[in-house]
């Protein structure tokens, strides 16, 4: 793909994001005109709406999973999976529109396999690196810890939910036996 066609899938991905998440159902030529591009664009990248609001899903995880080793190289493991937490809460809370979507893709059941995989290898490798730091109990499952959080993203995507997230969140870290290190700046549950 051409650079210049590469950054207007982009443009496109992060504008529906945005689209669906201020509204359940967006207009494609809404979108498009929030991304700078031609409907003719658009469609040429995405010839359905579906085809939109599956991949816009995988890029999504993408960026989302993509972001675990430099959190890992930039800060203590507790803080680290706790940043990452709160992303992972924040990004289901604010996606009401999008998982109404996904709910009636048809192939929605291969995307989400396809993309469940790498979730539960960047949770592995955040809890792998927290039990080596004794900030979390040993022997923890991503998928238990997955199941587990899926409350998060009922508290809506508002301000007030937010904050009930992260409240939510101090929970679940307290239930994973979460403790950020000896000297540690983060304000751990």
């Amino acid at each position: 793909m051409r650079s210049d066609a590469r950054a207007n899938r982009t443009r496109i991905l992060e504008a529906a994001m945005e689209a669906f998440a201020a509204d359940d159902e967006p207009s494609l030529g809404s979108i498009a005109r929030r991304a700078g591009v031609g409907k003719g664009t658009l469609y040429r990248h995405f010839p359905s709406r579906e085809s939109l609001v599956l991949q816009m899903y995988a890029y999504e995880v993408w960026q989302l999973t993509s972001c675990v080793s430099d959190l890992l190289a930039n800060r203590p493991p507790f803080e680290a999976l706790r940043e990452w937490l709160t992303r992972l809460a924040h990004c289901g809370a604010g996606r009401a529109g999008l998982a109404d979507a996904l709910d009636g893709a048809v192939t929605q059941t291969v995307v989400v396999a396809e993309t469940y995989g790498p979730v539960v290898d960047a949770l592995t490798a955040l809890l792998r690196a927290n039990e080596e730091a004794g900030t979390v109990v040993s022997g923890l499952y991503a998928d238990d810890v997955l199941l587990i959080l899926g409350c998060l993203w009922r508290a809506g995507p508002d301000a007030e939910g937010r904050d009930r997230a992260d409240r939510m969140l101090d929970v679940v870290l307290r239930g994973l036996g979460a403790r950020p290190a000896a000297g540690s700046q983060q304000t751990g549950p």
